[in-house]
C-alpha cells in the first residue's frame, strides 16, 4: 500500500483485503474495514470492487463491525450507485436491530439527500424509511422532506396518496404522521379528487371523511407529542375550508381540545373555533396553502448558518413547517422576517449573530461589572435590538417584556400569526388592544394615532431616498425628557405603480429603546399622489453621548411582485 507508484500492488492489497472480509475472526475482519476506510481515499475503484461483501458486514451480528462497514459503504456511495445501495440498506433496516435503527437511518437519509438523482426518488426512498423507523428520524429530516414536497408541485397529489397509504399501516411513526398530516392539511383536496394521477400508481378511492378519520386518528393517538397534535389541528381547520360537509365535525374535534391541559393546545382550540364559528368570510384567505418554501435557503441554513430551534420544555420542537407558533425569541426574529422556519437567536451569542445580521453598532455601554454585560448579552440584544413596538423595558431578566406589542398585550395571537399573511401584522397590534381573546381577527384596520405636538424644533429630515421611494422623519421632543424624541415618519411612492402590503420595520443598538405605533395604511398611493406616516418612539439612554442610528427595513408589493429595501440610518442630528 506504500508504494505509491506501483497501482498493481495497491490493487492486490485491497484484493487480500477483500478476502479478510470473509474470515470467521472478528479482529481480521474489523482491521479489514479499518484498512478500506483508509485505501478508498487512494483508489475507490478497487474498493468498490467488494462491495456486495461489504454490504453483507453491514448485517454482522456483532456490533462494531456492523458499525464501521456502516461508515465504509456510506463512503462507497456515488451517483452511478446510490439506488442499488439504499435499496439493500432499506430493506436490512426492516429487519435491522433496534439499538443500530438510529445509525442505519441517519446514514441513508443523508445518502439519499446528498446523491438523489430525482425528487420523486428522493420522496419515495423517504417515505419507506418514515414507514419503518420513522420515530429515529431527526426533526430536520423530515422538515428537509416537506420543503422537497412543497417544491414538486407536480408531485403533490402523487405525495399525498402515498402519505395516506403509508399512515394506514405506520401510524405509529411519529414523524411519518407529521408528514402525513402536513401534507393532508395542505393537499387534501387532492387526494380526494386523484389529482396529478402518474402511470405507476393505482387509483385510490377516498372520502373527505376518510380524511378527516386520518387526522383525527393522529391527533387522538396516546403516542402523539405536542407538535404532532399541534400541526394536525392546524390541518383541521385548513381542512374545515377544503371540505365544508365536515365542517361540523372538525370542530367538534377541535373543541374537544378547549380543556386540554396543555395550554399551547387549549390556545389553539380557542382560536380555531372562533374562525370557524366567526370569520367564515376570511377562513378560506387565512388557511391557503402554504408559499412554496425556497430549498435553497433550507440547505444552506441546515449546513450550519445558524443555530438549532429553541424546543419547549417538554422537548418537541415547535419550529413546526406548518406555521406553528414558536418561542418568543423567535418570534422577535420574524417580526423582522430574519428568520422563516427556522431556528431561533442563540442567547449565548446572541450579540454576534445580530451584530452580522443587521450591521448596527451593538457594543455595550460602559458597566460597573463587564463580567455581568457578557453573560446577558444574548437577552439584552434581543431586548433592546429588536424591541419593535415594545415599550421601554424595566427588567431584562423578564422574557415577556422582549416581545412585540401583539405579546405584551397578553392576548394568546402568536399562533396566528402564521396563519396570516405578514401584511396584517400592523393591525394585529392595533386590533389585539381592543378585542377579547375570541375576536382577535374583528378588527383588522388600524386607526393611525397623531403625534404629540410639541413644536418641531428639528428641521426634517430624508432619512432614505432610492428610484422608486422617499422617507422623510419629522422631529418633535416631549417636554422635559429631551432622552425621548417622537419621529413621524412619511413614506412617499416615487415610481407610477400602487405600493401594497406596506411595512416599515426598524432595529436600534442597544443603548436605545423603539416603540412604532400602527401605520397609518398599508397601501401606498403612486406617483406621490398620497403618502402613509407612522409615529416611532425612540429612548436614547445614552442622550448626549451617542447619536440615534437606526437600521431600516421596507418591504413591498408591486403588481404581486415582493420587493424589499434596506438602510443603516447614520444622519440623524447629533443632540437628539
Amino acid at each position: 500500500m506504500s508504494i505509491e507508484d506501483n497501482g498493481g500492488l495497491r490493487v492486490l492489497a485491497i484484493n487480500i483485503l477483500g478476502r479478510f472480509l470473509s474470515n470467521r475472526d472478528n479482529n481480521i475482519r474489523y482491521v479489514a474495514l479499518n484498512m478500506l476506510m483508509k485505501a478508498i481515499t487512494v483508489d475507490a475503484q478497487a474498493v468498490q470492487r467488494h462491495r456486495a461483501t461489504i454490504l453483507e458486514c453491514v448485517k454482522d451480528s456483532d456490533a462494531s463491525i456492523r458499525k464501521r462497514a456502516l461508515e465504509l459503504v456510506y463512503l462507497l456511495v456515488n451517483e452511478t450507485n446510490v439506488k442499488p445501495l439504499t435499496k439493500e440498506l432499506i430493506d436490512y433496516l426492516e429487519v435491522s436491530d433496534q439499538d443500530f435503527k438510529g445509525d442505519l437511518t441517519a446514514k441513508i437519509c443523508s445518502i439519499v439527500e446528498k446523491f438523489s438523482p430525482e425528487k420523486i426518488w428522493y420522496i419515495d426512498q423517504m417515505l419507506k424509511v418514515l414507514a419503518e423507523a420513522g420515530n429515529f428520524v431527526k426533526d430536520e429530516v423530515w422538515h428537509a422532506l416537506i420543503v422537497v414536497i412543497s417544491n414538486a408541485s407536480d408531485l403533490h397529489g402523487y405525495t399525498v396518496r402515498a402519505l395516506y397509504k403509508a399512515f394506514k399501516t405506520s401510524s405509529e411513526q411519529e414523524s411519518l404522521v407529521r408528514v402525513a398530516v402536513w401534507c393532508i392539511g395542505e393537499y387534501g383536496d387532492m387526494l380526494m379528487n386523484n389529482v396529478g394521477m402518474l402511470g405507476i400508481e393505482d387509483s385510490v378511492t377516498v372520502t373527505d371523511s376518510d380524511i378527516v378519520d386520518v387526522v383525527e386518528i393522529a391527533i387522538k393517538h396516546h403516542a402523539s407529542d405536542l407538535t404532532t397534535k399541534a400541526m394536525a389541528l392546524i390541518a383541521l381547520l385548513k381542512l374545515s375550508s377544503r371540505f365544508p360537509s365536515c365542517s361540523e365535525r372538525i370542530k367538534d374535534i377541535i373543541v374537544h381540545h378547549k380543556g386540554s391541559l396543555v395550554l399551547e393546545l387549549q390556545q389553539r382550540s380557542l382560536e380555531f373555533n372562533s374562525i370557524i364559528d366567526k370569520h367564515q368570510n376570511i377562513r378560506s384567505t387565512l388557511v391557503e396553502r402554504m408559499p412554496i418554501l425556497d430549498e435553497a435557503t433550507f440547505t444552506t441554513r441546515r449546513a450550519g448558518s445558524l443555530p438549532a430551534a429553541v424546543s419547549t420544555s417538554g422537548g418537541a420542537s415547535l419550529n413546526l413547517p406548518n406555521g406553528a407558533v414558536k418561542p418568543s425569541t423567535s418570534l422577535l426574529v420574524d417580526l423582522l422576517d430574519l428568520s422563516d422556519d427556522v431556528p431561533a437567536a442563540p442567547s449565548s451569542s446572541g450579540g454576534d449573530f445580530l451584530q452580522d445580521l443587521l450591521g448596527v453598532d451593538l457594543s455595550p455601554a460602559p458597566t460597573q461589572s463587564g463580567t455581568n454585560q457578557v453573560q446577558k448579552a444574548g437577552t439584552d440584544v434581543l431586548l433592546d435590538l429588536l424591541s419593535i413596538g415594545a415599550h421601554p423595558v424595566q427588567s431584562s431578566s423578564s422574557t415577556t417584556d422582549i416581545l412585540s406589542p401583539i405579546q405584551n398585550e397578553k392576548s394568546p395571537i402568536a399562533t396566528l400569526d402564521a396563519l396570516l399573511p405578514s401584511s396584517s401584522l400592523s393591525a394585529q397590534a392595533t386590533s389585539a388592544k381592543a378585542a377579547p381573546m375570541m375576536d382577535l381577527l374583528d378588527g383588522f384596520s388600524p386607526s393611525p394615532s397623531k403625534p404629540e405636538d410639541n413644536g418641531s424644533v428639528y428641521p426634517p429630515l430624508v432619512a432614505f431616498e432610492s428610484s422608486s421611494l422617499r422617507i422623510t422623519f419629522n422631529f418633535s421632543k416631549q417636554p422635559g425628557n429631551p432622552q425621548i424624541t417622537i419621529v413621524l415618519a412619511t413614506f412617499t411612492n416615487l415610481t407610477p405603480n400602487v405600493f401594497t402590503d406596506f411595512i416599515f420595520q426598524a432595529a436600534v443598538p442597544k443603548f436605545l429603546q423603539l416603540h412604532l405605533d400602527p401605520a397609518s395604511s398599508n397601501i401606498l398611493p403612486a406617483s406621490g399622489n398620497g403618502s402613509i406616516t407612522q409615529n416611532l418612539r425612540v429612548t436614547n439612554n445614552q442622550h448626549g453621548k451617542k447619536s440615534i442610528v437606526m437600521r431600516t427595513r421596507i418591504s413591498y408589493k408591486i403588481n404581486n411582485k415582493d420587493t424589499l429595501e434596506e438602510a443603516q440610518i447614520n444622519n440623524f442630528p447629533r443632540d437628539l
